[in-house]
């Protein structure tokens, strides 16, 4: 397992088409700020990450794969603010996450093993007060086809939106993170 922490690598860069002073970072970072002041480009070498407007893993989520990135858009980004990384964990078994219409696991509840491009259409629901996720690792985003905000999720309970970083309980649609 450490070696392979040891290939992740991920390499930002201030200014856009991957130009001006950059940061290769192959671990977990709570803040980047000291080593660039904005990130406007962005080279996956490898691995599956988490990226952060904020310091400390807060603010808005980013998740990226392996790929190229030349602009804050390309990774559906608000601004050129990115404070702190987290490597997503490997995870190759079943998906499973349990969804509730009101907090502390009240209210409707349903169970999805696959991504769902709309909520509502399967919920009946635009609001998500709690969820539980059971197995595996997923990405929330604040409107359907996955748009808008992103929110990681990891196994474990989540009693309020709050709980998963949001401001709002207004889910559009969720999916399974894969490691490629």
């Amino acid at each position: 397992m450490l070696a392979l922490l040891r290939d992740m690598r991920i390499i930002f860069y201030e200014d856009r088409n991957f130009q001006g002073r950059s940061y290769e970072c192959n671990s977990e970072c709570p803040d980047l700020s000291s080593y660039f002041s904005r990130c406007n480009s962005i080279r996956v070498e490898s691995g599956n990450w988490i990226l952060y407007e904020q310091s400390n893993y807060r603010g808005h989520q980013y998740y990226l794969n392996r790929g190229e990135y030349p602009d804050f858009q390309q990774w559906m980004g608000y601004n050129d603010s990115i404070r702190s990384c987290r490597i997503s964990p490997q995870h190759q078994g079943s998906f499973k996450v349990k969804i509730y219409e009101k907090e502390d696991f009240r209210g409707q509840m349903m169970e999805f093993t696959e991504d769902s491009p709309n909520v509502y259409d399967r919920f009946r629901y635009n609001d998500i007060h709690s969820c539980h996720v059971l197995d595996g690792y997923w990405m929330f985003y604040e409107e359907p086809n996955y748009k808008g905000r992103q929110y990681y999720l990891r196994p474990g309970e989540y009693r309020r939106y709050t709980d998963w970083g949001a401001m709002q309980p207004k889910i559009g649609s969720f999916r399974r993170l894969h490691h490629f």
